[in-house]
């Protein structure tokens, strides 16, 4: 029976949404047309009211109450838990408050039950479709995709830890070509916006997208204090006087983990993609192999201890760096390295359930918004959905570039690098492999900086093998003891690099100690 209806023949005033009067009401992000976190999950949900009341919150047949508690501020909060729901929707989610026999009822519409995904990093994330290429594509067909959904938080810092958004940019909408094709920079998320289609082109779900990002910023703001006290930066925040352009964006730690991330761990989410990193090739670029995979372990624990609804290793996926034509040639490489915790693939030891798309083969120096913004977005979108339907979803695709798996040395003054036997070689010569000749002068390691490493020929290669001529070590006085691939600012035009497999998957930048055969 309808709600009003009911609640009516039995003689009981009920007031309509008027949360301006008694500030019964949905928290902000709880809107029509959203995507709440399907099953096995459960997802959360919760609103304003008056401390004491009773909140009745129904869908379908089911109905769940609790208890309007004081909450920060000294608002009242209420939050229900509910049962696994299945894939689909459309449904209606009805809140009713009875405050002493005063009651108020409020209503979300076109609510989908899906996975739900959290968008963040800094200016490659907030791109959006407007200005990528082929955006006439995307803009046509975005009409085909009714159950994508699309929400953009506005752009707020905070000092401490928020319970709900400042501001919201673009609420829930419903995927067309008015709602992911909005203003440069405002809405929507290119990557964001492509990760998603793909995972719906192949599981046929609903797919919720938030995306939560901010240009020209670091890790350190999206990071709590309790990720950075792990690497020894809680007590400290930007040194403005030299970079001055950073007064134009955040410039204190945790600021934007406090007002865009933290109000959404009261949200069941399936997992997080992330592009960011540009900015700290400028600010802690040593810390990066801490700072990252502290922030996305942080993420994780306080998005579960929230609720204990979220995955405690909820998947987490990120995009490598791309390119840059800035003269500093060393830094771009270093944090791509660090953005793997150093082992230079994921998931690994330190980053658990982790997915990457390589990017740096992806060169677009003529792009208007600067070359380390290239437009090539529908290809960073297709590599991260490949990772993320086989970590997140453990579906059979094989989903990364070739990996090194070992260099040996022959007598001849070769390297052979190995990659595994799943893997299919395509290979051209670009100069992109370079071996040292001497312990005391490289390490792969910490291979930054260093003026000792010497381009390496491909002298033959197989479906998975490559042999590198490093005879000009013997020249040297030595013999070759690191190699590395694809280590500068820009590798290689587009999609020209040495390596990639027979799906065009390049492979990822690496360092790596040659052993004797």
């Amino acid at each position: 029976m309808n709600t009003l209806l009911l609640f009516c023949c039995c003689g009981v005033a009920l007031i309509g949404n008027a949360a301006s009067d008694n500030d019964f009401a949905f928290a902000s992000y709880f809107q029509n047309n959203m995507v709440l976190q399907r099953e096995p999950h459960q997802a959360v949900i919760w609103g304003y009211g008056t401390v004491g009341a009773i909140v009745n919150v129904s869908i379908i047949q089911d109905v769940y109450s609790t208890k309007v508690k004081a909450g920060p501020n000294g608002k009242g909060v209420w939050s229900v838990t509910f049962q696994p729901q299945p894939v689909g929707g459309a449904q209606q989610i009805q809140g009713v408050q009875d405050n002493h026999g005063l009651l108020n009822w409020i209503l979300l519409k076109n609510v989908l039950f899906g996975d739900v995904w959290i968008c963040s990093g800094q200016s490659n994330m907030q791109f959006t479709v407007s200005m990528m290429f082929n955006v006439s594509h995307e803009l046509e067909i975005a009409s085909n995709y009714p159950n994508v959904r699309v929400m953009t938080p506005g752009q707020n810092v905070s000092d401490t830890p928020l319970h709900d958004l400042l501001s919201i940019e673009q609420g829930w909408s419903v995927a067309s070509k008015e709602s992911i094709g909005g203003p440069n920079d405002k809405y929507f998320s290119a990557v964001c916006w492509l990760y998603g289609r793909h995972l719906n082109d192949v599981l046929k779900v609903p797919i919720g997208l938030i995306a939560s990002d901010w240009g020209g910023t670091p890790v350190e703001t999206w990071s709590s204090t309790e990720a950075l006290t792990r690497c020894g930066l809680d007590k400290k925040d930007f040194n403005i006087t030299e970079h001055p352009t950073w007064t134009k964006v955040p410039n204190k730690n945790s600021v934007l983990w406090n007002a865009m991330i933290h109000p959404f761990l009261n949200m069941t989410i399936k997992g997080a993609i992330w592009y960011q990193g540009e900015a700290n090739a400028e600010y802690h670029a040593d810390k990066y192999a801490c700072t990252f995979p502290a922030m996305i372990s942080d993420w994780r624990w306080k998005w579960y201890n929230s609720h204990k609804q979220t995955d405690v290793l909820f998947p987490f996926g990120f995009v490598q760096l791309a390119t840059n034509n800035v003269t500093d040639d060393s830094s771009f490489p270093k944090i791509r390295w660090h953005q793997t915790a150093d082992y230079g693939f994921v998931p690994n030891e330190v980053m658990p359930n982790t997915f990457m798309a390589v990017a740096m083969d992806l060169r677009d120096d003529a792009s208007p918004f600067g070359a380390i913004h290239p437009r090539y977005k529908e290809d960073v979108g297709i590599r991260l959905a490949l990772s993320g339907l086989r970590i997140a979803y453990g579906q059979q695709y094989n989903s990364d570039g070739p990996i090194i798996r070992s260099a040996v040395r022959t007598n001849d003054g070769h390297v052979v690098v190995s990659y595994p036997h799943d893997q299919s070689l395509v290979v051209t010569d670009q100069k992109n492999f370079e071996v040292c000749c001497s312990f005391s002068k490289c390490n792969a390691y910490d291979p930054f900086g260093s003026a000792d490493w010497v381009l390496a020929p491909i002298a033959s290669h197989s479906t998975h093998t490559i042999t590198l001529d490093a005879k000009f070590c013997s020249n040297k006085g030595g013999k070759p003891v690191y190699m590395r691939y694809a280590w500068a600012l820009e590798p290689c035009q587009y999609k020209q690099c040495s390596v990639y497999n027979d799906l065009g998957l390049p492979a990822p930048p690496f360092g790596l100690l040659i052993t004797d055969f």
